[in-house]
């Protein structure tokens, strides 16, 4: 026996050689129509992930803009917190605070059209996905662990939290 009739397969020595190389051919195109089924099927994860970054790109893409647009709804926030009772009623006044007033519902609506939302918090149980607890504050009122002060409020784009509201959480009184 030689060395090449060694590596043939026992039922394939009956087989006339043409008929060999069809075998052969055949597997070889099983091969090849299983790596097309592979390929195809990679190329569409690759299409389905890309879509889905590009999808996620466009939805969150003013996430870095919203931040620092934060920031001045917090300072308007305060302004506007700052202006004692008094002073609000002042006709001198009076168009000031209407106007800052204006202001802050203008920037909630652009932040509303962009998905831009406002985290609910006081009252709330203490979400660590969206709260994160400055201090306890010994409470009768609320059960333990429950929200009872927002610092400073906390916003999520679309399904993501943006800044996590700063609050004071209620602790068992002692």
């Amino acid at each position: 026996m030689n060395e090449n009739t060694a590596e043939i397969a026992p039922e394939e020595e009956a087989l006339p050689p043409h008929e060999q190389r069809i075998a052969a051919l055949e597997e070889e195109l099983a091969v090849a129509k299983q790596d097309v089924l592979y390929a195809h099927a990679e190329t569409q994860n690759v299409r389905r992930r890309l879509e889905k970054e590009l999808q996620d790109t466009r939805a969150y893409a003013a996430t870095g803009f919203a931040r620092d647009m934060l920031t001045i709804a917090d300072n308007l926030t305060r302004a506007l917190a700052a202006i004692p009772a008094d002073l609000r009623e002042d006709e001198k006044m009076k168009g000031l605070v209407v106007g800052l007033e204006a202001t802050g519902r203008e920037l909630e609506s652009v932040f509303r059209k962009n998905g831009i939302e406002k985290i609910e918090a006081v009252g709330q149980p203490l979400d660590p996905n969206k709260h994160q607890a400055m201090i306890e504050l010994p409470s009768t009122d609320a059960a333990p662990g429950t929200v009872v002060q927002e610092m400073q409020a906390g916003y999520m784009i679309k399904d993501r939290l943006l800044r996590p509201a700063f609050v004071g959480v209620a602790k068992a009184a002692e």
